[in-house]
């Protein structure tokens, strides 16, 4: 599955580009190093040396490989790492991953769009002095720090398929409207980004329009957005204005702001408001409604985050590299390896005609393992045969999309959250689709 996605030869190319390329003959060359950071991430749970077993049971070389291999030892796997880096990593994955959907693909587009997300996460990271330098630690409640470093990734991902196009990383301090101006150059016009409301600013906002995507992001309650023009369809045509400009005004951009309310017989005591703005500012092309239900598709962000965080990487489970540039290249080889994976569900889902929200990530993931282990090698008619059985598999057994709800809390302690009672065990579930229950609301 890894071969699949990421060939030999392309690994070799940015091996070349990026001048990592082994000086001398070395029982760890760099593009198994690379291939092994890729493996890193689907065994996180496992040791160096176990993850390096099972990834050479799985690669059948060409030259070199016939005779018995003695697999080296774990400072010396460490020490390849450190000699290849992360630049490989990174270019690995700006040049192969890139938007999976085709115009088949179902649930990954609203009219002409292309539908993306954005959004941000933390990462701990090894405790030692070099990653806290680097990426700093984050307070707690009580005026400490907290156990481990941790850094900040901003990313774009594709909702229809929930794979990552482009991904922007620094320290904690590091806000994520910041890190987010990194990623205009992922953009394009036919995509429409919907975003959370920490990023609504003027100066992202225009970077990211500029670009000739549509936007459609939520903003805070208390921003101002004046009433220049109201609309059929309930929204109204208002402007964003830079922060340091209120009074000469050279930096205006015209929004459309779209106020609605999410009513359900389910959930009768939720009563939460919600402001969109939009770079779209003909109704016709987006009626408010449309807009307001499309949003929710934004989670599929943290439906990602959930299969990258949880289940790829293990619960709670530390990054384990010593040094910030480790760091960063296991980072690239999670963000690649689910992007492997991915691609592998929406082949699935698009050969059969079925949204790709349908399969199971977990299920995936264990048939992407056990073809690391499988020894089936490179050539193009072994892939074949283990996408084949691959696909099988995943395709059994659909997951079942039904609607739900879950309360904003989390079960330990030490969190800006509330912690998760028994009465959360009940939270009220949705009963409408989301474009049933969108309240369209027209201010006075």
């Amino acid at each position: 599955m890894l071969t699949r996605i990421f060939p030999p030869e392309l690994v070799d190319a940015v091996i070349h580009d990026t001048d990592s390329a082994e000086q001398r003959h070395r029982s760890l060359p760099s593009r198994l190093v690379v291939y092994y950071v890729l493996a890193l991430a689907l065994f996180s749970n496992t040791d160096y040396v176990e993850v390096m077993r099972s990834l050479v049971e799985g690669l059948a070389w060409q030259t070199g490989w016939k005779r018995e291999w003695d697999v080296p030892s774990s400072p010396a796997i460490s020490n390849a790492r450190t000699r290849v880096g992360a630049k490989p990593l990174r270019e690995l994955y700006e040049r192969r991953c890139v938007p999976l959907a085709t115009k088949d693909t179902v649930g990954a587009w609203y009219r002409q769009w292309r539908v993306m997300s954005m959004d941000g996460t933390t990462l701990d990271v090894d405790d030692n002095e070099a990653n806290e330098a680097a990426f700093g630690r984050p307070g707690t409640g009580r005026g400490e720090k907290s156990a481990f470093p941790q850094m900040r990734i901003v990313a774009v991902a594709e909702c229809g398929t929930r794979a990552t196009v482009a991904a922007a990383m620094g320290a904690y301090s590091t806000g994520e409207a910041t890190l987010a101006k990194e990623l205009d150059g992922s953009l394009t016009p036919e995509m429409l980004l919907l975003a959370d409301r920490l990023f609504v600013g003027f100066p992202l906002w225009k970077k990211m329009a500029d670009t000739g995507a549509a936007l459609c992001w939520r903003a805070k309650v208390d921003a101002v957005f004046p009433v220049l023009e109201r609309l059929s369809d309930g929204s109204y045509l208002s402007e964003i204005v830079a922060s340091g400009d209120k009074r000469k005004r050279e930096e205006v951009m015209a929004v459309r702001v779209i106020e609605y309310a999410v009513r359900d017989p389910g959930r009768p005591n939720v009563a939460e408001k919600y402001r969109l703005v939009t770079t779209i500012l003909d109704p016709d092309d987006a009626p408010a409604a449309d807009l307001a239900a499309l949003y929710a598709e934004r989670w599929e962000f943290e439906t990602l985050l959930d299969e990258l965080k949880t289940h790829q990487r293990g619960p709670r489970v530390v990054l384990r590299s010593k040094s910030p540039e480790g760091v960063m290249q296991e980072v690239y080889g999670h963000f690649c390896t689910h992007y492997a994976i991915r691609a592998l569900m929406h082949d699935a889902a698009h050969d059969d005609n079925i949204d790709p929200d349908r399969l199971s990530f977990t299920r995936a993931l264990h048939a992407t393992r056990r073809s690391v282990r499988a020894g089936i090698g490179v050539a193009k008619h072994a892939i074949r045969k283990a996408v084949a059985v691959a696909t099988t598999e995943v395709l059994r057994d659909l997951v079942p999309r039904r609607l739900r709800a879950n309360p904003r809390v989390v079960k330990r302690k030490m969190s800006p959250y509330l912690v998760k009672r028994s009465h959360h065990r009940h939270w009220p579930q949705p009963t409408l689709p989301p474009k049933q229950a969108v309240r369209i609301l027209v201010p006075t």
